[in-house]
């Protein structure tokens, strides 16, 4: 039977809630595996396990509820490993990187901030700012629209203006809050959004975080922000290069199907 992997914690870590299930239908048991300093938090991996808005809550639920106690490697979604011999052998490979990695982030949570512009309030930004597109746009305006080639040329300039404020919000949010966060970690540009920043944060300073947040959405009201979290640290846990074998990487905020 496979095993299924949630997370990796020390060994000393508090025990689970008796009777607490993870993913499958039904929930397989939860059990411990212990290897020297460190422990894995596994259960029964089903057959067939798809990442459902369903299997996910369960997955995150468990890292939930194990983080509550103290600090958690969170492994991603699918992850999953031959059998239960196969973990403990990563465990004890890997043993120096995981207690680093458990004491780098004991006590910290992670914030996911993403950031889009707001269409009408970024197009009001950009012509506010730009007195040759407030020029162009009157233009046309006294003229009854403009002939096709000035409604293109505007066209073009709005939008490289645009693409402009982008290159230059995403940065700004970030600095806005990297100063209240231990660590930063830039998610992919090709997600759809302007920005999609990993924060590590204390849970002692969470609300100055959760402030400075605030502070964002006000100075800068052409932005839609979206946070999300506290979440388990899954964007700055550095995984080794041994994990679990068969290990499948999901998303800290995938999409449920």
């Amino acid at each position: 039977m496979s095993t299924y992997v949630y997370g990796i914690t020390a060994a000393s870590h508090p025990s689970l809630p008796e009777g607490m299930g993870g993913v499958g239908d039904p929930s397989r048991p939860l059990r411990i595996l212990r290897e020297g300093e460190l422990a894995a938090v596994v259960s029964d991996a089903p057959e067939g396990l798809r990442p459902k808005r369903r299997e996910l809550l369960a997955h995150q639920n468990v890292l939930s509820e194990i983080g509550a106690a103290g600090c958690v490697l969170p492994m991603r979604f699918g992850s999953v490993a031959p059998d239960d011999d196969a973990v403990t052998a990563v465990l004890a490979e890997r043993a120096d990187h995981y207690r680093e990695r458990l004491d780098a982030l004991d006590d910290r949570v992670e914030y996911n901030v993403k950031a889009n512009h707001v269409e009408e309030a970024v197009l009001h930004h950009v012509m506010a700012g730009n007195p040759e597109i407030r020029a162009l746009a009157e233009s046309n305006r006294q003229s009854g629209g403009g002939s096709y080639e000035d409604k293109i040329r505007l066209g073009e300039m709005v939008a490289e203006a645009v693409k402009a404020k982008e290159a230059e919000d995403g940065p700004a949010l970030e600095r806005a809050l990297e100063g209240v966060a231990d660590s930063v970690n830039v998610g992919p540009e090709s997600t759809g959004w302007l920005a999609n920043v990993s924060y590590l944060v204390k849970r002692e300073t969470a609300e100055d975080f959760l402030a400075a947040v605030e502070r964002v959405r006000k100075d800068m009201p052409h932005l839609e922000v979206r946070l999300n979290g506290p979440l388990p640290p899954y964007s700055f846990v550095e995984p080794g290069p041994a994990e679990p074998a068969g290990t499948a990487a999901g998303g800290a905020d995938t999409e449920a199907g």
